[in-house]
């Protein structure tokens, strides 16, 4: 253990090296090839031990920014529940190592599955599951994000793993023992070069197929970061507005063209405007003056007392809401936007009632039609989910939307946020948007290529054409199966290192 414990926190240090903002995507598979060969032949306890220490050394400062403004509690619960199961990634690595050493060409695909399982588990549990640092959401710059487009996150993640699989096999000491040692190893390293090498064979669109579209990404800024965001929502409103009518004085004098639609983000409007005469006031003025529908993002109150709803409108030119085109989050983050057992919550901690309204669930999914492009969206951490972001493609989405509130946290957290967008693009083959209160904001091509990023904290507004899309990727098509299928192999896997341990106890 005095080597296991070390290697098993560099592979925590190692994996967190690959997610923005450090982006160093070749660090994803070393870090898994370091926790396959720490717990490699230990027992059930160690390996699940030894997964929590790279859990924590990952999780702990990949999600720093939950502490910025809610103290520690938050952050470091959070942090050990994400790496429990890590623990139980480690305890499952363990137990197949009968398998792996019987079938010693087995071990790469076997860690793939398993971390294909386990991030299966972990993205649905607790309380709807939390998906932030799947491997696939590391691969940004890398080759193997094109894989997205066969088969979305999970066969991007089986592709990390297994390279990090291929590796730890090809180093892995008893091959020293053989006369050909060199082959096993020398295939098994060709192997891990070549997984990347296969993505860069995916077919991806630079840009969309069908008709061109003019975006408008308005970024308007908060007074000042932090959990009093909410305190600041006319300001906030105030900032939107502004910023969306200096655009319609840039339009009219030709230093930009005029949008075809202007996104704005999470929370641009935290007083409701199908409630409060003047915010919508407001918002019509905006949109009257650049000529354009506006998509707002907005807390509408109710449906019952105690209850809000986070949702996106269209706010159209000359007529104000849309109310036919409005999305309500299907995926409000507990604790967050509603707090689970609050009583119980409250035994834990008292800043639960920070929450002091639950958020209520939307039924279905962001499609909306703006005229000139039927847009898919998704709303902040939603973007993390599968299913959410595919149910608009489904539905017939040509432009994925994700509106964001970054204000309550930093730039790591959104850089981590647009990788997210860059797998959705890619897989769905779509063009994509991010739009942040405080950045970042910016465009995304269907092959994730990123442009018009924005700064951190700033006050901006950015503008391109794009080109729509309405077809579908082997990954649009085939849905959650190819996570199934991986998933299932994982069990498999289990099942097997079962009936060999049996057998050797029972010999």
């Amino acid at each position: 253990m005095r080597v296991a414990a070390p290697m098993a926190v560099a592979a925590g240090l190692a994996l967190l090296g690959a997610f923005p903002p450090y982006g160093l995507w070749p660090l994803a598979p070393l870090g898994v090839a370091l926790l396959a060969a720490a717990t490699h032949r230990r027992r059930l306890r160690a390996g699940a031990g030894l997964g929590f220490l790279t859990g924590v050394a990952l999780f702990a400062p990949l999600l720093s920014w939950t502490n910025l403004h809610t103290g520690y509690l938050p952050w470091v619960l959070l942090s050990l529940l994400q790496a429990g199961y890590l623990a139980l990634l480690g305890a499952a690595g363990a137990y197949v190592s009968p398998l792996v050493d019987r079938l010693r060409w087995s071990w790469p695909a076997v860690t793939g599955v398993l971390w294909v399982g386990q991030e299966a588990l972990r993205d649905r549990t607790p309380f709807g599951g939390f998906p932030w640092g799947r491997l696939a959401f590391s691969q940004g710059d890398s080759p193997l994000l094109r894989l997205a487009a066969w088969g979305g996150a999970p066969l991007v993640t089986f592709a990390v793993a297994l390279t990090g699989g291929l590796l730890v096999a090809a180093l892995w000491r008893p091959w020293g023992g053989r006369r050909r040692w060199w082959v096993p190893v020398a295939g098994l390293s060709a192997g891990a070069v070549a997984v990347p090498v296969v993505g860069l064979l995916v077919p991806v669109a630079a840009v969309g197929g069908g008709d061109a579209v003019t975006v408008a990404i308005v970024q308007g800024n908060v007074p000042r970061l932090g959990l009093d965001f909410n305190a600041q929502r006319q300001a906030v409103l105030n900032n939107h507005v502004d910023a969306t009518i200096e655009l319609a004085g840039q339009v009219a004098v030709g230093v930009r063209p005029r949008p075809d639609l202007v996104v704005w983000p999470e929370n641009s409007s935290d007083i409701d405007p199908l409630r409060d005469t003047d915010a919508g006031a407001r918002i019509s003025q905006a949109a009257d003056a650049v000529g354009a529908p506006v998509l707002v993002g907005a807390v509408l109150r109710g449906p019952g007392d105690g209850q809000v709803r986070n949702a996106g409108i269209l706010w159209r030119p000359g007529s104000g809401p849309d109310l036919a085109q409005l999305y309500t989050k299907r995926h409000p983050v507990p604790f967050a936007e509603y707090v689970p057992m609050r009583d119980l919550a409250r035994m834990v901690s008292k800043q639960v009632d920070r929450v002091r309204a639950d958020f209520v669930p939307g039924s279905e999914p962001g499609v909306l039609d703006s005229g000139a492009a039927v847009l898919g969206d998704v709303i902040c951490f939603e973007v993390a989910y599968d299913e959410v972001v595919r149910d608009t493609v489904t539905g017939g989405a040509q432009l994925l939307v994700v509106q964001t509130n970054n204000a309550t946290f930093d730039v790591a957290e959104a850089r981590q946020q647009l990788a997210m967008v860059r797998l959705r693009a890619v897989e769905h083959g779509r063009p994509a948007l991010m739009a942040s209160t405080v950045g970042v904001s910016g465009f995304v091509a269907p092959d994730g290529r990123v442009s018009d990023a924005t700064g951190f904290n700033t006050r901006a507004v950015v503008v391109r054409q794009l080109r729509l899309d309405d077809g579908r990727t082997l990954a649009t098509r085939v849905g959650l199966w190819p996570e199934v299928a991986l998933a299932a192999l994982a069990v498999a896997a289990l099942a097997g290192a079962v009936v060999l341990r049996r057998r050797h106890h029972g010999g």
